[in-house]
């Protein structure tokens, strides 16, 4: 089916940027726990290759923590990741170790 054309321009110009996950853009949260996860849509990790932060055993995480450190959300992930008990990959610019760690000095 061929698209309907208006002035020049097709009638689906338009592409919603929620839709298509653009960062900084939001749709209203609908309740509280979609509220309280909200930053993962400007999460940098997001727009990344994921497997960068889930490394192998003894894999490097240089390349998931130097993303981190550059992260708006940073703090609001690693708030997440410790308050879900989260055991596997880079969160908040934190290791598994590094957030044991953390957990134990608190």
């Amino acid at each position: 089916m061929a698209p309907e054309y208006q002035d020049g321009v097709p009638d689906n110009w338009f592409v919603d940027p929620v839709q298509l996950g653009v960062p900084g853009v939001r749709r209203p949260a609908a309740d509280e726990e979609s509220e309280a996860l909200a930053w993962q849509g400007d999460a940098l990790c997001s727009q990344t290759d994921p497997e960068a932060f889930f490394p192998e055993k003894g894999g490097s995480t240089r390349d998931a923590k130097r993303i981190c450190g550059s992260c708006e959300v940073r703090s609001e992930c690693l708030e997440y990741a410790l308050q879900n008990d989260e055991r596997f990959g880079i969160w908040g610019g934190l290791s598994e170790r590094e957030r044991r760690k953390l957990r134990k000095r608190a």
